[in-house]
Formats: structure tokens, sequence, C-alpha cells
């Protein structure tokens, strides 16, 4: 869970930079033009952070890496093909890399921890069948 908040928190690093450096996020995108405000950027971090916990669960972590890199390549797009000004566009990038940046390697942190305590809950004596050890007398 501290990988998703992390997450989400990054999000907004380069969104406050790009309000401080007095960059327009206002995004056209198939006829929409939209403010890319505060509440949409830590919205949508957390929904597809919430996503990506969600599916590591379901793939294991390997499987899991390679598809979390490949949506985080592929949201790029968004960002590079949307109408906006070049500012707009590469703090919007920024805000994307910054996800995947702490998600990504947070979550497979998270997933290893998980791995690991489940195989040492397993090895001791007396928790999953027979102990490892035996007692003879």
């Amino acid at each position: 869970m501290v990988a998703v908040v992390g997450a989400t928190v990054a999000a907004a690093v380069p969104w406050a930079v790009a309000r401080i450096a007095g960059a327009d996020l206002e995004v056209t995108t198939a006829g929409v033009t939209m403010d890319v405000g505060l509440a949409l950027v830590l919205a949508a971090a957390l929904t597809m952070s919430l996503a990506g916990w969600a599916l590591l669960a379901r793939l294991g972590r390997r499987v899991w890496t390679r598809v979390a890199v490949t949506v985080l390549v592929l949201s790029l797009s968004g960002p590079l093909v949307a109408e906006a000004d070049t500012d707009a566009k590469v703090y919007l990038t920024l805000m994307h890399l910054a996800v995947g940046a702490v998600l990504i390697p947070g979550l497979r942190a998270a997933a290893g921890q998980d791995v690991r305590s489940a195989r040492n809950t397993n090895s001791r004596p007396g928790r999953s069948g027979a102990s490892r050890t035996s007692v003879t007398r």
C-alpha cells in the first residue's frame, strides 16, 4: 500500500512544479478540452496504482513487471499525442514517469517481501506439515 500512496503523491510533484512554473496544463483529446487539475492527477494516479496492485496479485512479479512497463510506455502516448503546448506535454509525461518510477519498483519489492515472508513462515517447524528437523528417541 505504501507504493500506491507513494506513486499517487509522486504524480503531484510534477503537477506542482508545473503550476509554480506557470505552465498551462490544458489538454485537448478527441475534441474534449480539460484542465488537468490536482484532483484529476491524484485520482488517475490512485486508480491506476490500485489497478496495478490488483493485477500484481493475479499475475505474479515477473509477468506483472513486463505488463507494468508496457502499460507505462503506452501511457506516454497520451501526453505526447494530445493537443497541448510543449510545457504541458513535458509535465504530463513527467507525471506518468513519476508514477511508474515509484509504483513499479515499489510493488515489486512489496511482492518480493510477501513471497519471502511466506517462505519463512512455511519453513518454520510445525507451520506447514512436517518439520525440517526430526527428533529420534
